[in-house]
């Protein structure tokens, strides 16, 4: 595949690194590894995986992915300093194929505020940051933070300079949301008239959401020239977020005939990814989100359905399916074998490994047997909660809680630790999640602060599942943590636990899991 073709829009998802810069969406390593491998499957074209000098976690993180997903480029961000991109060009070696991308701001207000330097000193810093990347790898992209607010001259003089200087594709962010479709689309076309050897070089758009126009100024961008739009998974990011990958790639798949050009994302698989992610971030969807909410295809008024009937493009101009969507609704049962689930599940988009499957079969048939009804919203839930390693120490064998009128809640747990040990104890709260949260801290001897607990409906009805996440602080640190049961106090004490694995795991290898703490926000285009 040539990223420099102009028969397709490259696909280049930030999710790793703009998208986690967003408060409350940091990862863990194991984490960012699910999520790049979802993104694999999704055939994005560029994956950056985060900005290797950063942190030591973040170089961790980005030689990880590095080193294990194959198929797409593999990027790392650096500012255009010569120990940025020495790390960058070191974290993405590991990969087949590897991209260092460099920036610098450019606009009077970066230049003049943040910046303190002259223009002639800017391009020359761009350039020898360019020159010094493609030393170390052949594939080199380059960003002029703030470009959207930059003199277009200026812009056209930094652009030539980088092009001169080896940066094979020059990205034009408009990194605090600020433009608008026509002009954006104004100042691609001023580039490719007046910046010489632009024809060598993929022209990448960057846009953030702050106006509401992330995916609108994108758009704007391919058909001005652009072959490279930089997204994330459910337009998570900074402030108001970045241009949504869903949209924008089912945007040019449905308007083929206007823009005439596409992706090479398999579309089915848009809906599972974006579930996966808003899963580990804590970021759900909302219900009206385009493309991937759960509103998206549905039809409540009475003309719309009647025309639904009819024929569905009256009212649908995408079809569910071509975004990894399905329009069943009962599904399997508790008589259903292993084979049966393993096919759904496929058919779901999913694609876990042995381990992961057989964990999610047992909670699917303990499912089966509380539940009277269930649904393809039920079958992701449990898959999202039974992939990657994050097991034990500690497992819960029971759990009990009451609670009444004028007195206080009571919890126990049952708790069984990977060293053979049963714990059982129990305590008094306010309600039945903190009694339960209480007895679970006793037993395992951690006591971390709830900072927040949210609850998300997984289907419909009284007996439905509850996804419940947590963020919980400890020694400094904000962990995050995810539970699903059709009892919501359960689902609070099973996202408790993990997070209390996790912070064992951490303490037991010496700290080298990632915390769920925002990286230092050193950069941003």
């Amino acid at each position: 595949m040539n990223e420099r073709a102009n028969d397709r829009v490259v696909i280049f998802d930030t999710t790793l690194r703009d998208g986690e810069q967003a408060p409350g969406c940091s990862m863990t390593l194991r984490e960012k590894l699910r999520v790049a491998t979802a993104l694999r499957d999704l055939k994005v074209d560029v994956i950056e995986a985060g900005f290797a000098a950063a942190s030591p976690g973040d170089f961790e993180a980005v030689a990880a992915i590095a080193a294990e997903i194959e198929g797409p480029v593999i990027c790392s961000l650096a500012r255009c300093h010569p120990d940025d991109i020495e790390k960058a060009a070191k974290a993405v070696a590991p990969a087949r194929r590897s991209r260092v991308h460099v920036f610098v701001a450019t606009s009077e207000i970066h230049r003049k505020y943040k910046l303190e330097m002259a223009k002639d000193e800017i391009i020359k810093r761009a350039a020898d940051a360019v020159r010094m990347a493609r030393e170390v790898c052949d594939d080199v992209e380059f960003s002029p933070e703030d470009a959207s607010r930059t003199e277009p001259a200026y812009l056209a003089e930094v652009v030539a300079a980088v092009i001169e200087a080896g940066a094979q594709t020059v990205n034009i962010p408009d990194t605090v949301g600020y433009t608008v479709p026509g002009e954006f689309a104004e100042l691609f076309d001023y580039l490719r008239q007046h910046v010489p050897g632009v024809e060598r070089t993929v022209l990448s758009v960057h846009c953030h959401n702050d106006l509401g126009m992330a995916v609108a100024n994108s758009l704007a961008a391919v058909s001005a020239g652009a072959r490279q739009v930089e997204c994330t998974i459910n337009g998570i990011g900074e402030r108001a977020g970045n241009c949504s990958l869903e949209e924008i790639v089912m945007a040019l798949k449905t308007r083929a005939e206007y823009f005439g050009i596409g992706t090479g994302i398999d579309t089915r698989k848009l809906y599972p990814t974006s579930r996966l992610v808003a899963q580990i971030t804590g970021m759900h969807v909302p219900r009206n989100k385009a493309i991937v909410g759960e509103n998206a295809f549905a039809h409540e008024a009475g003309i719309h359905q009647h025309g639904m009937l009819k024929h569905a493009s009256t009212y649908e101009i995408m079809r569910p399916e071509d975004v990894g969507l399905s329009k069943s609704n009962l599904i399997l049962g508790k008589h259903s074998g292993r084979h049966a689930f393993r096919e759904r599940v496929g058919q779901l988009g999913f694609t876990p490994n042995d381990a992961e499957l057989n964990r999610a079969f047992e909670a699917f048939k303990e499912l089966a047997d509380r539940k009277k009804e269930l649904f393809d919203a039920d079958i992701e839930a449990i898959i999202m909660n039974a992939e990657g390693d994050d097991r034990g120490p500690w497992i819960m064998e029971a759990l009990h809680t009451s609670t009444g009128t004028g007195a206080p809640a009571t919890g126990s747990v049952h708790l069984r630790h990977e060293d053979g040990r049963a714990v059982e104890e129990a305590a008094v709260g306010d309600g039945p999640v903190e009694a339960a949260f209480k007895a679970i801290e006793r037993a395992t001897g951690i006591e971390p602060e709830l900072k927040n607990f949210e609850v998300h409906g997984v289907t419909v009805g009284d007996d439905a599942q509850g996804e419940v996440t947590v963020t919980l602080e400890y020694n400094g640190r904000s962990y995050r943590g995810n539970g699903i049961s059709t009892d919501i106090v359960e689902a609070g004490a099973r996202a408790f636990l993990e997070v209390i694995n996790r912070i064992c795991r951490r303490q037991a290898a010496g700290a080298a899991d990632d915390p769920d703490k925002p990286a230092g926000k050193v950069a941003t285009i």
